[in-house]
């Protein structure tokens, strides 16, 4: 059996003709920025998260990047965040100019909260929180802690369309949340897509002008502004895509339980654990196990596919080098621990029970 990571070949296929008309609608309008699809989109996307406002842009990075340009924060600012996500996060700080600030990891993979005081400063501006694999943080901590500080909450969201903590969806805690739709989310376009979600009326106005060469009319430039404009045809495909959302993250959901029921009682396996008061949409299912290596090359040669979300912690890679000599551990150990199994909507029960075949072979032969 061979079990691919992700399926965007079958996705498309279960979608082919509503998608290929979305695509046609647009071609046909001869109108491909900033237009009626995109503005429809977000305003399908503000209501199902449940802000005021959704702008959207061409990258999660980007989002994450015109959050802060909103806010003001650059050179000699200081932005809060982790050492365990994709390096875009951290990408985005030093975009503008700002300071990242990485502080260790919980045992949920996010910034731990009680590690987060300590790191702030009188140059610190700011919070970038992820929710990681799926999984909201605990966000109403962190929160608090921003208050007391007087500091921005910029919300990584990108992996975790549609996640709760205490009922309410991810990316509607803080100042702004950002998604992305890269091709591999649970909300997933075909090529590259972004979205920053916000209730403040000035910071959504002033996000709508970065993402647009910082005009609010044409040729009239008052902000400081990138080019950063989600497509109407990405628009268009996710229009298709968000009222499925809800159930393939139920799908993906279903897989979680399977993985952790069939895999309960292998001693060499910690399996992820899940949070209080949150509903995760498992945007990944992340083991942690010693004999990482052999078990990922024990399960390519049985056909099934793995990854490792992320091998090299942001603060250890070479273009961010300065921060390479500052310990974190916590995230520094379980880089060498983490694997993450196929997990996606198109994913079969009998592919599931195959991989869990397959890890209790591997362990019961390591015996």
């Amino acid at each position: 059996m061979e079990i691919p990571f992700n399926e965007f070949k079958k996705k498309y296929r279960q979608k082919k003709g509503k998608i290929d008309s979305a695509i046609k609608s647009v071609l046909e309008s001869g109108y491909y920025i900033l237009g009626d699809k995109v503005k429809k989109f977000e305003e399908e996307f503000a209501r199902y998260i449940g802000t005021k406002h959704a702008i959207g842009v061409a990258n999660g990075l980007e989002a994450l990047q015109i959050s802060l340009l909103s806010m003001g924060i650059g050179k000699g600012d200081e932005v809060i965040t982790t050492p365990h996500s994709a390096v875009a996060t951290t990408l985005a700080i030093v975009a503008v100019g700002a300071k990242p600030i990485f502080v260790d990891i919980d045992e949920y993979y996010h910034l731990d909260k009680n590690k987060m005081e300590e790191k702030i400063t009188d140059r610190t501006k700011a919070i970038i929180p992820v929710h990681l694999f799926g999984q909201a943080v605990e966000i109403d901590s962190i929160i608090k802690i921003a208050e007391k500080h007087k500091l921005a909450v910029i919300e990584d969201a990108a992996q975790a369309h549609g996640a709760k903590f205490k009922s309410k969806k991810v990316g509607s805690f803080g100042d702004t949340g950002c998604f992305s739709f890269y091709p591999t989310k649970n909300l997933g376009s075909f090529g590259d897509a972004g979205m920053i979600v916000t209730n403040d009326d000035v910071l959504a106005e002033k996000c709508r002008m970065i993402r647009n060469y910082g005009q609010k009319n044409r040729y009239e430039h008052e902000i400081y502004g990138i080019n950063s404009r989600l497509s109407e045809l990405q628009a268009s495909i996710l229009s298709v895509e968000l009222p499925e959302l809800d159930k393939s993250n139920t799908k993906r959901q279903k897989v979680a339980e399977t993985y952790a029921k069939e895999l309960v009682d292998i001693k060499q396996i910690t399996l992820p654990k899940k949070r209080n008061n949150a509903d995760p949409v498992y945007h990944l299912f992340v083991i942690e196990t010693e004999k990482r290596d052999e078990l990922q090359k024990y399960l390519l040669e049985k056909g099934v596919t793995t990854l490792i979300h992320y091998p090299i912690p942001i603060h250890k890679q070479k273009c961010l080098k300065e921060y390479s000599d500052k310990p974190l551990p916590i995230a520094e150990e379980k880089a060498k621990k983490i694997l993450s199994l196929p997990i996606h909507p198109y994913l079969s029960k009998k592919e599931v029970e195959y991989i869990c075949k397959h890890i209790k072979k591997f362990f019961h032969e390591k015996k």
